[in-house]
């Protein structure tokens, strides 16, 4: 088959953040050209025009594209003919920069994959939904474990009724590193997320109970009506949240309990997730992503592993596995699976052809503006002492 279908060659890709000691711009890069149908081109890898420099040989950017700057990237790609400038920016910063380098690049006519949260503010998240519809290009926002096969075989199983109704979700994600002031020393990743300014209105609920949220929400499909949080900083002196609990009402009637944590004692990244229906139950967890327990009462329990190409995986489940059975697919391949459907699109668009744009196997706009929204109402309701508060937004929903 032809790299890209009919488009019959690799998407260009630009990096903005994921400079020297970044984790989540290595994740980007290595994601982005797993399948072979992308490669790493350009980058504004740091806001130190040195680092950025330097950086670009960690990732065999040729010394002539490693820009200074997203502004002068953006200026310089667009100035190349049309076979040689790149396809989309991915954008791997902290969150304060997110918005103005996605709008810059949308503005400048290219696809953006941008990293979570989408942006700083509802504000940013809601004026960058209006770009994304005005440019006609592809916005993808990587939630990365909705690219889990598990995760998709749920979503399948759960949208075709083995469920039955959705009555309840139970979501956590829990992580100790920040159990001391980390954000006191010269750790990069902690100092930024916990500085308001770069990280926004929220910590932990920022940084991870999005993707708790997000997870629910993709999973089930179910519509949120009410949120209710209570949100608190145990470390001392720490500027944002870095613990809280969270009540969220679905419009059917359904409850989902979210707890988010970066500070319970030897706790990595244990993002785990279960949902009742009046029919069965299942149950996931990201440390052990390959299997799904799956629960009916007066039954033996079934666990699902990841099994490509056996009768029981859904198709979108079976689309989402590379390799087979018994050999271990985990986090890179599940982000890779948001670029492999966002690429998809792309080429599309390339092609001048109609591509799909709010019900997409990938996170869109539209999720990340609810994500935000997400974020400002728990704060809000965990100000107003756990006050129920609204969760319908009409951009996400538009």
């Amino acid at each position: 088959m032809a790299t890209n279908g009919d488009l019959n060659r690799k998407l260009r890709m630009a990096l903005v953040g994921g400079g020297s000691g970044s984790f989540i711009g290595r994740v980007h890069a290595t994601a982005a050209v797993l399948d072979n149908r992308a490669a790493l081109v350009a980058g504004a890898l740091s806001s130190n025009p040195e680092r950025a420099k330097a950086s670009a040989a960690d990732y065999d950017i040729p010394e002539a594209r490693a820009y200074t700057s997203y502004q002068e990237m953006l200026e310089k790609e667009n100035a190349l003919p049309e076979s040689e400038r790149i396809d989309f920016v991915s954008v791997a910063t902290p969150n304060h920069m997110h918005f103005p380098v996605a709008k810059a690049a949308l503005e400048a006519g290219f696809n953006v994959m941008c990293d979570k949260p989408m942006t700083l503010t509802l504000a940013e998240a809601e004026e960058l939904y209006e770009v994304v519809q005005k440019s006609g290009a592809v916005f993808a926002v990587t939630h990365n474990y909705t690219g889990y096969p598990l995760i998709r075989q749920a979503r399948e199983m759960i949208l075709n009724g083995d469920l039955g109704e959705i009555n309840a979700i139970r979501v956590q994600y829990i992580q100790g590193w920040l159990r001391t002031k980390l954000e006191d020393t010269d750790q990069k990743q902690a100092a930024w997320r916990s500085d308001p300014a770069k990280s926004g209105a929220a910590g932990a609920y920022g940084d991870i109970g999005t993707h708790a949220y997000n997870l629910g929400r993709y999973m089930t499909g179910l519509l949120p009506d009410k949120v209710s949080s209570h949100l608190t900083t145990f470390v001392e002196g720490r500027k944002l949240d870095d613990y809280g609990t969270t009540v969220i009402r679905y419009e059917n009637g359904a409850l989902c309990t979210l707890t988010a944590s970066q500070i319970s004692h030897g706790r990595e990244n244990d993002l785990a997730i279960e949902i009742d229906g009046t029919k069965a139950a299942i149950q996931w967890r990201q440390e052990n992503p390959n299997e799904m327990i799956f629960r009916q009462n007066g039954e033996p329990h079934k666990i699902y592993t990841r099994s490509p190409g056996a009768p029981f995986m859904t198709p979108m489940g079976d689309a989402a596995c590379r390799i087979p059975a018994g050999h271990p697919e985990g986090f890179f391949e599940a982000f890779a699976n948001i670029y492999r459907a966002a690429f998809d699109a792309m080429a599309l668009r390339a092609l001048g052809k109609d591509f799909e744009k709010k019900d997409t196997i990938y996170p869109n706009i539209h999720d990340g503006v609810e994500g935000m929204y997400f974020i400002q109402q728990c704060v809000a309701s965990s100000g107003q002492d756990g006050a129920w508060l609204p969760l319908k937004h009409d951009a996400a929903r538009r």
